[in-house]
């Protein structure tokens, strides 16, 4: 019989049906380092010039998830497709070492032997415990076909990095923007240690809700009030932090509001007439009766007395008064709050804050010394009742900051911190002017929010009272508590950290002789006992620094970036930080570009969490599906809002993704033999052909013009 196969022409292609992804992508990343597939692709690269992606480093301290695939994805697709676009872009991994979290899990494993140790020591089992992650962190990244600089990553706790961080202290320090103050600072409790703002999280809390009054004998409210009785005159207050009434030195009023004196239940009472029904209908005034109106401005300098101490608390003015709760005046605690701080100052008022480093008070304190802040609200509220200066008492639910590590409720507590000025050098004002001139935001609402959080942020506390991280180099007059830091001094350390094996540990090794100048004496006092700074920097410091650290320091890269990308809470973290610093010491951003995703969440729309147990890991989907139908997953969703991921939506992106690989395999086995020689002159060809060939490449021109501007998911569609 005739073998009529061979007389037909039937395409012909080794391109194999089915994928078998999660077995053969091994391989294929195998081939790929053989070849050294990265190096070859920017080699051929670069006629158009240079493009600069600079990772934001992630955190080395457990299994990568879906959000962290997800970036490295997005970058990895931004970085591929500007090489095949003729810009020569490189990749260079990065991740962030220091920082509460892994000194958190050391502590956990040391338990009581942490207080034992030197500092060096448990900066060590630090850095061991972060190289575990990044060893781990790293295979999981190639293995989701990353293309990067794998064997040369940048690290936060390398010396140079450390150096480089250290170094741009320093130039602030020059530049008159580092102060030591102190301030009222967010406060973990638990973690013993001040956070930044982009550290606290919010949660809904449940606290205390109580008014008070403070007794008004004062004279003077018969020339504002003709009717007003001092001996039985108050002014109201209303707080949910019943635990910092033992620190109040004032109480403030808004200057423009209108007040009122009323009689009612046999008393005289001061509060905003805009609270004066609410709060009559709370405290079961059946109909007071009002003596007289004034301004807050007007009744500025009256003295009220503190309901349990004696001491007086003066009626002072600050515009952060409304009228949405309360009274209309606020119980000030300049020790507690910012806005209480900055009346403080104006007014002259002590800045007190009795509490120890785990938010309890000192022994000195009458009635709660030993009391946690927890402990303190219901014996305050009991010496309120006891008092007589307790008028009404319940409890709200609010959104109240938490710590992002621990997730336990943060305090203010005003403590000597370090700080970089937001004022000095027009450090504020010039992150703005770059904000809306010299950055494109992509999506273009980023503007809007970085804008606003700079716009109103306070001076950025630097200081943190930990272990793992780079010294504030520093030293503290042991006479007079004032601290020294001279920038070039401050240079000669940074060149030691980068010479010593371990970085900065250098700090905690060396004897206090060799890092003092001989002779140094104070200049405030002229003593000469020193110790070192024990604070470190912030974290967010350290990882905004990696511009100096990296961008500047690899011949490879420049700064500023063509590209920062990273998830929309990095506008409060990450982008936040490396703007402030490189302006302050640069005098421009970092960055040209910063790109933002959002979260992944479930089908529902609903975030990740074991609780519910919708977590998916990447790792899991690999098994399952292959790297490549996690990256199709990436490349389909319009990743700029949440994105979700479900069963559902991998089993659509399993069945387009054979669509699309059976099509190639078509496509392929057609072009069978077909070399450009084959092909014929343009004007021979058939109209169908012609057609086929202008539908090609207007796709071609959309998926372009798709990968220039990060539009991803339609270079998905079309090609789908």
């Amino acid at each position: 019989m005739s073998d009529y196969k061979k007389t037909l022409n039937l395409p012909q292609t080794a391109f194999p049906m089915k994928a078998n992804l999660a077995q053969r992508e091994p391989e294929t990343l195998r081939k790929w380092d053989q070849i050294h597939a990265r190096e070859v692709m920017v080699d051929a690269s670069g006629s158009r010039g240079v493009y600069v992606l600079h990772d934001g480093p992630p955190y080395a301290n457990g299994h990568i998830h879906m959000g962290t695939a997800l970036n490295k994805i997005l970058k990895d697709i931004v970085v591929k497709s500007r090489n095949m676009q003729g810009l020569a872009a490189r990749y260079v991994p990065g991740w962030d070492c220091h920082g509460l979290p892994i000194e958190h899990k050391v502590e956990q494993e040391l338990k009581e032997k942490k207080k034992e140790l030197p500092a060096h020591v448990v900066r060590k089992l630090c850095r061991d415990y972060a190289a575990k992650w990044i060893d781990v962190q790293r295979k999981e990244f190639k293995r989701l076909g990353v293309l990067g600089d794998w064997d040369n990553p940048y690290m936060s706790m390398k010396p140079a990095y450390e150096a480089a961080t250290a170094r741009e202290l320093a130039d602030f320090v020059e530049k008159g923007n580092v102060i030591r103050a102190k301030k009222p600072i967010y406060w973990c409790c638990s973690c013993h240690t001040a956070l930044a703002e982009a550290e606290v999280e919010y949660y809904d809390h449940t606290s205390p809700s109580i008014y008070v009054r403070f007794a008004l004998p004062d004279a003077g409210l018969n020339k504002i009030f003709p009717q007003a009785d001092p001996s039985r005159a108050s002014v109201v207050i209303w707080t949910t932090t019943p635990w910092t009434l033992p620190d109040n030195m004032a109480v403030c009023l808004h200057p423009d509001f209108a007040y009122v004196l009323v009689e009612a239940a046999g008393a005289q009472y001061l509060l905003a007439e805009e609270r004066l029904a609410s709060c009559a209908a709370l405290f079961g005034w059946s109909a007071p009766e009002i003596l007289g109106r004034a301004t807050g401005a007007q009744l500025e300098g009256l003295t009220a007395r503190h309901p349990f101490y004696d001491r007086p608390s003066p009626l002072t003015l600050g515009l952060h008064v409304t009228l949405d709760t309360g009274s209309g005046c606020v119980h000030t605690a300049p020790g507690h709050g910012r806005e209480d701080y900055e009346v403080g100052l104006k007014y002259g008022l002590d800045i007190y804050s009795p509490l120890d480093d785990a938010g309890r008070f000192l022994p000195a304190v009458e009635f709660f010394a030993g009391l946690t802040v927890t402990e303190a609200n219901p014996k305050v509220i009991e010496k309120l009742r006891e008092k007589g200066a307790l008028l009404q008492e319940s409890r709200i639910q609010h959104s109240y900051p938490h710590c992002w590590r621990c997730k336990n409720p943060v305090i203010f507590r005003a403590t000597t911190q370090w700080f970089i000025s937001m004022e000095k050098n027009d450090l504020r004002a010039r992150a703005l002017q770059s904000i809306d001139r010299d950055v494109q935001w992509i999506p273009a609402w980023g503007r809007d929010r970085i804008y606003n959080m700079v716009e109103s942020r306070p001076d950025w506390c630097i200081s943190r009272q930990r272990q793992w991280g780079v010294p504030i180099l520093a030293l503290l007059c042991e006479d007079c508590g004032e601290a020294w830091n001279d920038p070039a001094w401050m240079r000669e350390i940074c060149d030691r950290f980068a010479k010593h094996p371990t970085g900065c540990d250098y700090w905690y090794e060396a004897d206090l002789k060799d890092i003092a100048p001989d002779g140094l004496k104070c200049p405030h006092c002229g003593g000469q006992h020193w110790k070192k700074e024990s604070d470190i920097l912030d974290v967010w410091f350290d990882s905004g620094t990696s511009f100096a650290a990296v961008l500047e320091a690899r011949p490879e890269l420049s700064c500023p970036a063509d590209l920062y990308l990273e998830g929309s809470d990095q506008h409060r973290g990450w982008f936040h930080s490396s703007l402030l610093v490189s302006e302050g010491t640069r005098g421009r951003p970092p960055y040209r570009s910063v790109l933002t995703h959002g979260y992944v969440v479930d089908g529902e729309g609903r975030k990740m969490s074991k609780s519910i147990g919708n977590v998916i890991a990447p790792q899991e989907l690999i098994d399952k599906f292959g790297a490549e139908i996690v990256r199709l997953w990436v490349s389909s969703v319009e990743y700029r809002e949440d994105i979700r991921i479900s069963d559902q939506i991998l089993s659509r992106l399993v069945d387009a993704y054979r669509r699309i690989r059976n099509t190639c395999r078509f496509i392929l086995g057609n072009l069978s033999g077909l070399s450009g020689a084959c092909l014929p002159p343009l004007e021979q060809l058939l109209p169908l052909d012609r057609f086929a060939l202008d539908v090609a490449a207007r796709v071609h021109e959309r998926v372009q013009r798709a990968y220039a501007d990060f539009e991803f998911h339609k270079v998905y569609h079309s090609l789908h």
